[in-house]
Formats: structure tokens, C-alpha cells, sequence
């Protein structure tokens, strides 16, 4: 079985990366973790990803005059590398259109809420402002548009009327780490399908 070559893109500790990785590693899993590439060039995911054997590269995104110089150049590793799929995993730069469409369909990212609701930041405190009684986490396609991509896969969970934004936020990451390997697994397989 051809596994499809997966980046995955990072600005900081990496934990749904490790997940990632992790599921890649199984025999039958349909996508193979490449290339780990960060903006940040202290994020502790990077040092993750070599620990668990896999290529890990920081391009600092301060180096270049503007965002397109910056993804033409993430772009290239990506395409020296031969990635066929791309998962955003708290990578923190909006990415434009340019870059969105020479990777359309092909690039993932996952949120902290149940998209359509809350797209951008602080998505734990305006869940319970809201005084909703479900939160939970969504896979979805990049598109030009902030967080409004076709959902791959979501995952809900009960809002407790003691949460927190932090206890939000720590009790969703596990439900976040199962949910993105399951949308990745769903892509893969549909990518080696039609190819």
C-alpha cells in the first residue's frame, strides 16, 4: 500500500503533530508524516518530531519581506520534499490565496470549535459566554476564506458548568489528538482512491 507524503505544519508544542505521527506509524494507516515544518523557530514541536525520526525544518517566517516570499519558500521545501498532503496543526499563520489554492483539497487544518461557530481565536471563552452546552473540535479543508472550509470530520463534547476556558481547552486537546488521525486517515484514503 502507497502511503500518501503528509507535511505538517507547526508554530508551537506539537501535540496534535505527535498524534499524527503516531497513527502514521501503523502498518495500515494511508499517510505517511515526511516533513514537520515550523514558522517558529523555537517551537518544541520540532524537537518532537526529530525524536520520533521524523524531518523537521524551522522557516522563520520573520525572515522574508512578506507573506508570499514566505510561502514561496515553504511551498518549495514542500515540493522538493514531494508532499502530496498538508495538515495545519496550531500552525499560526493565516495562509493567502496564492498558497490556499496551489494546495486546494489537499490542505487540513483543525480548529477548536464546532465550526461554523467561532471561527479565529479564543474559541473556549466565547463558547462559554455563549452559554453553550456542546463544544468540541473540527478537521476541515483550507480555504481562502478563515475557518470555512468543507468539515472532514467533527467531534463534540459536554460543556461542564464548572469549565473554564483552560479546562476547555486541556479536556478537548485528547479529543482533538483522536479526532485529526481519523480526518487524516478519511483524505488519504480518498487521495490513493482516485490516483
Amino acid at each position: 500500500m502507497r502511503k500518501i507524503r503528509t507535511a505538517v505544519l507547526i508554530s508551537g508544542r506539537g501535540s496534535n503533530m505527535v498524534s499524527l505521527v503516531k497513527a502514521s506509524k501503523g502498518k495500515n494507516y494511508p499517510a505517511q508524516i515526511n516533513l514537520v515544518i515550523s514558522n517558529n523557530l523555537d517551537a518544541a514541536g520540532l524537537d518532537k518530531a526529530k525524536d520520533l525520526g521524523i524531518m523537521a525544518l524551522a522557516i522563520d517566517h520573520r525572515d522574508f519581506k512578506n507573506r508570499k516570499q514566505f510561502e514561496a519558500a515553504l511551498d518549495a521545501v514542500l515540493k522538493e520534499a514531494k508532499i502530496e498532503l498538508i495538515c495545519c496543526a496550531g500552525f499560526m499563520r493565516v495562509l493567502t490565496p496564492w498558497f490556499v489554492s496551489r494546495w486546494e483539497g489537499r490542505l487540513l487544518n483543525i480548529h477548536p470549535s464546532l465550526l461554523p461557530k467561532y471561527k479565529g481565536l479564543n474559541t473556549h471563552e466565547r463558547a462559554l459566554e455563549a452559554g453553550d452546552k456542546e463544544h468540541g473540535c473540527t478537521v476541515h479543508y483550507v480555504t481562502a476564506e478563515l475557518d470555512a472550509g468543507e468539515t472532514i470530520l467533527q467531534s463534540r463534547m459536554k460543556v461542564l458548568p464548572n469549565d473554564t476556558p483552560n479546562s476547555l481547552a486541556e479536556r478537548l486537546l485528547p479529543i482533538e489528538q483522536a479526532t485529526y488521525p481519523d480526518a487524516l486517515k478519511l483524505v488519504a484514503t480518498q487521495i490513493q482512491s482516485s490516483t
